[in-house]
């Protein structure tokens, strides 16, 4: 049969399943992964609750819920976020997400016609950009510095699409890049979503894992208007296969966004709610993510050692990392991308993802490439970070 599909699925990406697929193929080291690090699971506590659960109260966890979220969840969300980073306002209100691409494609769904324009940063998480492709909206990058984006390529995009109904970012060790967007430009990014009138989706699902340095304020903590939504995750600090994630955001646009969410899914499944809400409040959950972050300074250090020695004396330069997940890494001018990262796969049994699959502008120019250090393990870093260096060598001639 010939099966008439929608303009707007035709504009999706399908990265995101190659991407799964590379990570599950036992002959790559899977660099290309974005998933947590599974030794940091907590296994033990996950399993005691579940036991708890069922016996005290196997009916609110099998049992239908509320679209919003289950309201001690949300409660303890409201209360940990704003003890955390200081999070929430009396307008504000708690939605839980099963997951936070839902939150994204609930906030464009919410907020945006098709046509419409999404600003990010030039390079972001590719997850978001088909949520917002998928609305119908167009995505339009803003170019990215060191200390995070530019600021006046920002207001530059600003004045050019006036149809810009809000702006994405991910201020903590962006997907892909790294970087963390500095406390002035994040100040800056605020008074111009003012001046302009957009919302601003604060997307911060890496803030947890900073193992170095001082944390700064989200830009939901200067929020005076009912601005910004503020989309954190259990995903990275739990386990992403609970899909538990919270916005925080004006009452207005929460029951908005609740109500579209009904149409969705009904409502996030109970039973991983009720475990986070309880992870957070019966256990040493504050003792849970400094083991977390042990673990991320010690595998990031791992791989950035590994480059210094087998990857940057070849060519390749990176952005060194303060915390989160990944690292951005870039060929020499002249260096085909591409066909790097498929050569590298194929030649020297290393998964990496080209940077061209988080372009905001569809086929923009890149160098780059994103590498992952959580997911695999201590020795697949080293081995494979060698025959990364291996490879690049004979690849560019040095």
């Amino acid at each position: 049969m010939n099966y008439h599909f929608s303009r707007l699925m035709s504009r999706q990406s399908d990265s995101v399943e190659k991407l799964l697929k590379n990570t599950n193929d036992p002959s790559l080291i899977p660099f290309s992964a974005g998933n947590p690090a599974p030794e940091a699971f907590p296994v033990a506590e996950l399993a005691a609750l579940c036991g708890r659960i069922f016996a005290e109260q196997p009916v609110a966890a099998l049992q239908y819920n509320l679209s919003s979220g289950y309201p001690a969840l949300r409660d303890t969300v409201k209360r940990w976020v704003r003890e955390r980073c200081g999070v929430g306002g009396v307008e504000d209100e708690v939605l839980i997400t099963t997951g936070s691409q839902q939150g994204m494609i609930l906030t464009a769904r919410a907020l945006c016609d098709p046509g419409d324009v999404v600003l990010c940063e030039e390079y972001t998480f590719l997850g978001a950009l088909n949520s917002f492709r998928s609305c119908g909206a167009d995505t339009v990058g803003v170019a990215m510095e060191p200390d995070g984006m530019s600021i006046p390529d920002l207001e530059r995009k600003l004045k050019a699409h006036p149809n810009a109904r809000f702006l994405y970012t991910i201020p903590n060790f962006q997907n892909p890049t790294g970087v963390t967007l500095s406390a002035e430009k994040r100040r800056e990014v605020y008074r111009l979503a003012c001046r302009y009138g957009i919302v601003i989706l604060e997307d911060d699902p890496y803030g947890e894992l900073r193992f170095c340095g001082e944390p700064l304020p989200p830009i939901k903590t200067l929020d005076e208007e009912g601005r910004v939504i503020y989309c954190g995750s259990f995903s990275k600090v739990v386990a992403p296969g609970l899909r538990v994630a919270y916005a925080v955001a004006n009452r207005e646009l929460v029951t908005r966004m609740s109500r579209d969410k009904a149409g969705d899914d009904v409502h996030t499944s109970a039973l991983p709610q009720i475990l986070c809400h309880r992870l957070i409040t019966e256990t040493d959950f504050a003792a849970h993510l400094t083991g977390l972050k042990q673990v991320y300074r010690r595998k990031a250090r791992l791989m950035m050692n590994c480059l210094d020695r087998e990857a940057v004396p070849s060519g390749i330069s990176y952005l060194p990392i303060d915390g989160g997940m990944f690292l951005w890494c870039t060929l020499p001018e002249g260096a085909g991308m591409l066909d790097y990262c498929a050569r590298l796969a194929a030649d020297a049994h290393v998964a990496v993802v080209p940077g061209s699959a988080f372009a905001a502008d569809e086929g923009a120019p890149c160098r780059s490439f994103r590498m992952n250090f959580s997911t695999p393990s201590d020795e697949d870093i080293v081995r494979g970070c060698e025959q990364l260096g291996v490879f690049t060598r004979k690849y560019l001639g040095r």
